[in-house]
């Protein structure tokens, strides 16, 4: 017997990725379709651990990119030869963008500083990073610097995941086309349920820096980001305080345990879920 389905609340109505994602992929397939076949981009995803999320990452990726007719190609290494391997995809003129599928060595201490895989984030080439998780990239996010060069002819790169959570919210109307760049979240709450370095906070400082009031919840803390400044909640407020009065709600939990109540969500607000697990 077919499990019943879900009800959406009165008003509600489901938004699935592929609506939003359909105009940025043409776009893109138009763009490589007028590249010469040696000319288009090479990306390389260095994978260097067992996880079954990271193997399925790759697929993900390889699938995309042969279907938007760009080339990828996974390398796989043994963790202690990792470093190397990126150093050799650093230097590789055939590559144009370099990725790895973390986590790696985890909370590992690095020789560097910092943990292991901080240091490989830093150790990505400038011109290689896509992803956004490099010291310079880092650097102008938390500045709220979005170009790289004085003559704002090359844009930052930023954290994949934040940046569609962003497209998301722009699809959907959250973002104010009336105000300026910038301050198209202005006057808006938001509660992200997540504070990791490469989803939470990288999002919670992207909405911050176009003006929203946000609310980080990890697991042993809330903190508010506003553009440049971070402090505490009040010691008396609550997640389901924070929830009930949040314009947009971002759920990234990784794990199957966590369930936020959707009672606390008031109605016409925007829920977006970026965790593998239904939050």
């Amino acid at each position: 017997m077919a499990a019943p389905q879900a009800e959406n609340a009165p008003g509600a109505r489901k938004v699935t990725a592929d609506e939003i994602a359909r105009p940025f992929v043409q776009e893109i397939q138009e763009a490589t379709a007028e590249l010469p076949q040696d000319k288009r981009p090479k990306l390389v995803g260095l994978l260097a651990n067992d996880d079954p999320a990271a193997r399925k990452y790759a697929e993900w990726t390889g699938k995309t990119f042969r279907r938007d007719g760009m080339e990828f190609e996974v390398r796989q290494v043994q963790t202690d030869d990792l470093e190397q391997a990126l150093e050799e995809a650093n230097l590789d003129k055939s590559v144009s963008g370099i990725m790895i599928y973390y986590p790696v060595f985890g909370n590992r201490p690095s020789f560097h500083g910092g943990s292991y895989d901080d240091s490989l984030r830093d150790s990505v080439s400038l011109a290689k990073d896509v992803e956004g998780l490099c010291h310079f990239y880092r650097r102008t996010l938390y500045r709220n610097q979005r170009y790289v060069d004085s003559e704002q002819a090359r844009k930052c790169v930023l954290p994949c995941t934040p940046l569609a959570v962003v497209k998301i919210l722009e699809h959907l109307g959250a973002y104010d086309e009336q105000h300026a760049v910038g301050e198209r979240m202005t006057g808006k709450s938001v509660t992200i349920v997540n504070r990791s370095e490469i989803v939470g906070r990288p999002l919670a400082a992207m909405l911050a820096n176009d003006g929203a009031t946000v609310y980080s919840v990890d697991i042993d803390s809330t903190y508010i980001f506003r553009r440049g400044k971070v402090e505490p909640v009040p010691a008396t407020a609550t997640t389901e305080e924070i929830v009930r009065q949040s314009d947009v709600v971002v759920l990234g939990v990784p794990s199957d345990s966590y369930k936020m109540d959707p009672a606390w969500i008031k109605e016409g607000a925007v829920v977006v879920n970026v965790a593998s697990h239904k939050n």
